[in-house]
């Protein structure tokens, strides 16, 4: 079973940025896709970006396009999530979360870390 652990969340100001990791505890994460997604309060859990076992295909939601990237360095077992020009509406818990194919579904990745707040202040 692979164990997701997510870091670098913390509190930033509008406009500032914070680079997400993703950890995992088996060598098979380099064979999947992995997936970024958040949750605000109140709000649904929403899609991110993704990536395939590569890196050579990701997929990044609108709302954040042009301002967060997704990268992986297998050798280290980790995905990061690149967060410029943050906004106070990208205050959220962010997860992320491996599996088969790189979806914008949360409900096709198997393994789920802890996730790690982040905060934006305007």
């Amino acid at each position: 079973q692979v164990q997701l652990v997510e870091s670098g969340g913390g509190l930033v100001q509008a406009g500032g940025s914070l680079r997400l990791s993703c950890a995992a505890s088996e060598r098979t994460f380099r064979s999947n896709a992995v997936g970024w997604f958040r949750q605000a309060p109140g709000k649904e859990r929403e899609f991110v970006a993704t990536i395939t076992w590569s890196g050579a295909i990701t997929k990044t939601a609108d709302s954040v396009k042009g301002r967060f990237t997704i990268s992986r360095d297998n050798a280290k077992n980790t995905v990061y999530l690149q967060m410029n020009s943050l906004r106070f509406e990208d205050t959220a818990v962010y997860y992320c979360a491996s599996g088969v194919v790189p979806s914008r579904s949360d409900y096709e990745y198997d393994y789920w870390g802890q996730g790690t707040q982040v905060t934006v202040s305007s």
